[in-house]
């Protein structure tokens, strides 16, 4: 365990990649993220890693597919638009089953959009971030503590996997200070990266391609990966519950809205209002279960974001059509208030 100091998220999500390993990061300004790539410009270096800002993100995106293919630990980070430039190369990096961290600090959209804090790229993190049958597993950390521990847990599971990780938080995330202890989660139990191109002395080479021309080889691809997501689903699901006990509504949440959410909790609870919140860690994989299993005990289910519904969509899957599922959320860089949500718990629950 170390010593608790306070820093900001974006500042503790770059010290915790490189107290995890992190080597190479390749990334291109962009609001609310830039404290990320200026963080690592000043510290990576001094511990012998390598800082490059590309000159676009779609640059940077393929230079950590290079980094990667090469065996290194490898970050990038953006924003929104950002993320969507570099879309491809991420598509790429996933074909060809190379581990790196993917951060996301989301500002609000569509297009430009605004710098203030939103969730509105559940869509893109979770299910049409670019071309072809691939997932990431995504993180959604509601302090900077917790994104410190899901960025470097990050890259471990990146390694297990041979699969991009996000993380991914929001401006308030990236932009507030708390205290922090970077612990030592990290495993000693990952495979050998007997894949990489480092050289082929002694052995035979290695190629690292994401090109099948032949469409049955590339099927056989896509089947793979896919099994690969399910035994993502399998072993990799996080989530928090509170005040479930007793619930009579499940609040769904994530992110900073979550902390939100819990502050409301008290406020109806306060009220009368048995109400409990199923905090989905992994946006994906999803926690499709709990949810599920919670729709046999509580009467109605309500999903907060700061977006126009996103996620709401699967939690009406996860719930399978067993309660109702109602949905409150601001949009465009506003954050809900704790009364707003309250209010909104009333509507429901009459």
């Amino acid at each position: 365990m170390g010593e608790k100091v306070l820093m900001k998220g974006n500042e503790a999500i770059g010290e915790a990649a490189i107290k995890a390993g992190c080597t190479h990061f390749f990334g291109y300004p962009i609001t609310p993220q830039n404290d990320i790539p200026e963080y690592m410009s000043r510290r990576l270096p001094k511990e012998g890693g390598v800082f490059l800002q590309a000159e676009s993100e779609v640059a940077a995106s393929n230079m950590v597919y290079g980094a990667a293919g090469a065996g290194a630990r490898v970050m990038t980070s953006s924003s929104s638009p950002g993320i969507s430039l570099k879309a491809e190369g991420i598509s790429y990096i996933a074909g060809a089953e190379l581990p790196c961290v993917i951060v996301n600090i989301v500002r609000g959209g569509p297009g430009l959009g605004g710098i203030q804090p939103a969730q509105s790229d559940y869509f893109q993190a979770t299910k049409g971030m670019a071309h072809g049958d691939f997932r990431l597993v995504v993180f959604a950390p509601s302090s900077v503590q917790e994104a410190v521990d899901l960025t470097m847990e990050a890259f471990d599971v990146a390694d297990k996997y041979r699969n991009p990780v996000m993380v991914m938080g929001d401006g308030i995330i990236g932009q507030m200070m708390e205290p922090v202890e970077f612990k030592d989660i990290g495993t000693d139990d990952l495979p050998e990266k007997d894949w990489i191109t480092d050289g082929a002395e002694g052995r035979d080479r290695n190629v690292i391609n994401s090109l099948y021309l032949d469409p049955e080889k590339l099927e056989e691809h896509n089947w793979k990966l896919d099994r690969k997501y399910e035994k993502i689903k399998e072993e990799e699901v996080k989530y928090e519950t509170s005040n479930m006990e007793d619930a009579d509504v499940a609040i769904v949440a994530y992110g900073t809205t979550a902390r939100i959410v819990k502050t409301a909790i008290k406020k109806a609870r306060a009220e009368g209002i048995k109400v409990g919140l199923i905090r989905p860690i992994t946006l994906f994989p999803f926690p499709e279960k709990v949810i599920n299993e919670a729709a046999d005990q509580v009467d109605k289910f309500l999903t907060v974001e700061m977006s126009t519904g996103q996620m709401v969509e699967d939690v009406r899957l996860a719930v399978n059509g067993k309660k109702p599922v109602e949905f409150y959320g601001r949009t465009g860089g506003v954050v809900p208030t704790p009364e707003e949500i309250v209010e909104q718990l009333k509507e429901v629950v009459e």
